[in-house]
């Protein structure tokens, strides 16, 4: 994203607090982003299933082969819909790995078609995704034979750890009790900087984050993270550097927790737990994860898949702003966030 002077975003953001973004949103993706606008920016493979979207029978069939269903929630112009395609796909061994093990079912985030779901009832793509509450594309549903999801991933995830989210599920691991957190710990790369990050005025340990929650009113933001981690280093040395997101943020309490760490924790509820047991309850599946929490201690909202600046800044706002509480899809919060900055003569790359 071109970065505005920081007397352009002081006026952004006011315009977000009052709701003037949020009473915009539209009911359906932001426009393409510049340079997407190639119609085969989206092709998926000709291997994905040819569904009559009832999902019963996917699922159904998808057993008979040995294989499971997986549902895949994209939109048009999703620049990291076409990352996951490109990119993850067209990596021969993931590809032979999902083509073998899965059948792969795409639904349209804001798509009209009819669709069985899985307990019968009649609806559309765009019905179905509000109902599984689907807050970001990619997001993909990897279902069981009975079609319970075993694993849900919100967002795009690098090739490593997407092929390690495929071989949990293929391999069956969680009939034997291991979780995915406990499975793909320590699948980073080398490459990672090796230690955890801290940021400036954000709470350090003893982390009491009940305390913190009875005497501040701000919203909290817990980044769960891990030393050795591509993706955290580049969340703290790049995007959260960048001042507008660096001015986001400090509306924010905050605190960096170590995902696997053995280190006690004081929970927003007030409980005294290991952080890594904190983490498995609230299911983190993914480094970094940023979980944000009201003034209350409630969680409002998260994103845990890999996101540049814009997605990041635009999570920051939507909590501090209090958008979440009117506008309850993400997606379509981003379109309007999108418009308005067009609006103000700003740029936006979705991959800087």
């Amino acid at each position: 994203m071109k970065t505005p002077p920081l007397g352009i975003h002081r006026i952004i953001w006011s315009l977000l607090l009052f709701g003037t973004l949020a009473s915009a949103a539209v009911d359906g993706p932001a426009e393409l982003a510049p340079g997407m606008q190639n119609p085969g920016y989206h092709e998926q493979p000709d291997w994905f299933k040819a569904s009559f979207l009832d999902l019963r029978e996917d699922v159904a069939e998808a057993t008979a082969r040995d294989k499971r269903l997986v549902l895949y929630f994209y939109q048009d112009g999703c620049p990291y819909c076409a990352k996951l395609l490109q990119e993850n796909l067209g990596d021969q061994s993931i590809a032979r790995l999902m083509q073998g093990s899965f059948d792969v079912v795409a639904i349209n985030l804001w798509g009209d078609r009819e669709v069985t779901g899985l307990s019968g009832e009649l609806t559309t793509e765009k019905q179905l995704g509000s109902d599984l509450k689907v807050q970001f594309t990619p997001t993909m549903l990897l279902l069981d034979e009975a079609g319970q999801v075993v694993l849900r991933i919100n967002g795009y995830f690098p090739p490593h750890r997407f092929k390690a989210a495929l071989d949990y599920v293929a391999e069956r691991r969680e009939q034997v009790g291991e979780s995915f957190a406990d499975y793909a710990a320590g699948l980073e790369s080398t490459e990672a900087k090796g230690t955890l990050h801290k940021q400036g005025g954000f709470l350090q340990a003893p982390f009491r984050l009940a305390d913190n929650r009875d005497t501040s009113m701000r919203p909290l933001v817990v980044m769960f993270e891990q030393p050795t981690c591509r993706d955290c280093d580049e969340l703290h040395e790049d995007i959260l550097e960048r001042e507008p997101l660096a001015y986001s943020l400090s509306g924010f309490d905050g605190a960096i927790l170590d995902t696997y760490s053995r280190d006690p924790v004081q929970t927003v509820d007030g409980r005294e737990i290991p952080i890594r047991d904190w983490a498995a309850e609230l299911g983190i599946k993914y480094t970094p994860s940023l979980v944000f929490f009201d003034a209350a201690g409630r969680e409002v909202f998260r994103t845990e898949g890999y996101f540049k600046a814009f997605h990041i800044h635009g999570a920051l706002d939507y909590v501090a702003t209090g958008a979440y509480l009117w506008e309850p899809s993400f997606q379509r919060y981003l379109a309007a966030r999108r418009e308005a900055l067009a609006a103000f003569g700003i740029e936006v790359d979705l991959m800087d």
